[in-house]
């Protein structure tokens, strides 16, 4: 499998990851580390952190210039899926379109497989 096919990052989120990284005061060696854990009402959330140390199992993935750090069991229920961030009145922030969620909650922070 490409590292395209697993986690792609859109040029919405790209900008936005630059912008949140320099705000924060991290340098370009830090990546994202996504994660998805048991949680909220669909019953997996998605879970977002700067990082750059990888730890033993994960993948390291980067599209656009973006180091993506997952763990093999989130990995999972990511591959194919879009990261993207919107800016307007229908929601600001960071958006997951994964293709393996059959349910996602209203709020679009939990899913279900």
């Amino acid at each position: 499998m490409t590292q395209e096919a697993m986690i792609q990052v859109s040029d919405a989120a790209m900008a936005h990851i630059g912008e949140l990284r320099e705000q924060q005061g991290y340098d370009s060696t830090y990546g994202l580390r996504v994660s998805v854990d048991a949680g909220g009402c669909s019953g997996l959330v998605y879970k977002l952190d700067f990082d750059n140390v990888e730890q033993p199992g994960d993948q390291v993935i980067e599209d656009k210039g973006v180091k993506i750090f997952v763990n093999m069991r989130s990995l999972l229920y990511l591959v194919g899926t879009e990261l993207d961030y919107t800016g307007g009145l229908q929601g600001k922030g960071f958006h997951f379109a994964n293709p393996n969620a059959s349910r996602t909650c209203a709020c679009g922070e939990s899913f279900t497989v």
